[in-house]
């Protein structure tokens, strides 16, 4: 007895019909045409192999690239305009106002400093979009190529493992530049003190910052290795003068002169924009030996304290002069 096996034919796939010949529940718009128009099962079999699938695949192929391209753009120019504002945001009020008016080339510092911040938040958040961006669509291809994404991602973890477990101290310097940027901290122009090393803001990176001392020296300094860092130079500044007296001098004559000395510095031209307040005399600050030391400070443009400071000093020497009043040397502790 001999068992004869029929082929199985699907209720769908009738001879004759554009199911069967393209071999399809449902066949595409493309290859349904063919049929329509050659009625020949071998030359839409034909059609549907060569020309069907490819077709297909480059057209979906293209749609998935034009439509990251599309948002890359988008999220590239809604990153700029973030960051820019940003960037113009972490001034105090009244120094914004200031600005255009205040010590000089405050405004060029501050252009710069904010073009700077600007662009290197705004370089890494672009990369960051446009990898993750094309890094799916990329992914999105190979699937509609046909292939097996699942070893090509477990590798890509492994890989990305081993290279964050070999660059640990670049990606803890990128991420401390990239907080500092977010937060301002620091910037182009500003005169800073992180522990190692103090001197004017030169260049800032997302994995170095680069300054330069009283001296001249240049220093690089890893973001990372930065634990804590102090700004003289955001928002305002404060010069702190301490003038030591001979101990048999009236203090509060003394206090009556280095006031009446600071509101003149305060009031003279070049000199009225960079004191943001009224100076202060606080008074006695120390006895030293012969000498009594007594305090006074102004509020000042940020960066601007020294020169303040040094202009001071000048007329209150002229001052003391005229008093008559003994500048003492502090005595030095043994």
């Amino acid at each position: 007895m001999s068992l004869t096996l029929e082929p199985l034919v699907l209720p769908w796939a009738q001879d004759g019909t554009p199911e069967t010949a393209c071999r399809s529940k449902t066949p595409s718009v493309a290859c349904r045409v063919v049929w329509n128009i050659s009625h020949n099962d071998d030359f839409t079999g034909f059609f549907r192999n060569w020309l069907d699938r490819p077709l297909t695949t480059v057209f979906w192929i293209i749609v998935i690239l034009v439509i990251a391209l599309v948002l890359r753009a988008m999220a590239h120019r809604m990153i700029t305009r973030i960051t820019l504002r940003m960037a113009e945001s972490t001034m105090s009020e009244k120094v914004r106002e200031r600005s255009r008016t205040v010590f000089d080339g405050s405004p060029a510092l501050l252009n710069q400093r904010r073009a700077q911040r600007a662009r290197t938040m705004g370089s890494v958040l672009r990369s960051i979009s446009s990898i993750v961006i094309m890094g799916t669509a990329f992914f999105s291809v190979l699937g509609q190529l046909g292939l097996n994404l699942t070893p090509v991602l477990a590798s890509a973890t492994v890989i990305g493992m081993a290279v964050g477990f070999g660059a640990q101290n670049i990606v803890k310097d990128f991420l401390a530049g990239l907080f500092m940027l977010l937060e301002d901290q620091y910037g182009v122009g500003d005169v800073i003190d992180v522990g190692s090393a103090k001197g004017t803001v030169e260049a800032v990176t997302l994995r170095v910052t680069r300054m330069r001392d009283v001296n001249g020296v240049v220093w690089y300094v890893p973001n990372g290795e930065i634990k804590k860092v102090g700004n003289e130079s955001q928002n305002w500044g404060r010069a702190v003068l301490d003038i030591p007296v001979d101990i048999g001098e009236d203090v509060e004559k003394v206090k009556e002169i280095l006031k009446a000395t600071a509101d003149e510095l305060a009031a003279a031209p070049d000199w009225d924009e960079l004191i943001l307040e009224e100076p202060s005399v606080w008074g006695v600050q120390a006895l030293a030996g012969d000498a009594v030391i007594v305090r006074m400070v102004l509020k000042t443009a940020p960066g601007r304290q020294a020169d303040v400071s040094r202009e001071l000093r000048e007329r209150v020497k002229k001052a003391f002069d005229e008093a008559g009043i003994a500048v003492a040397t502090p005595a030095v502790a043994g």
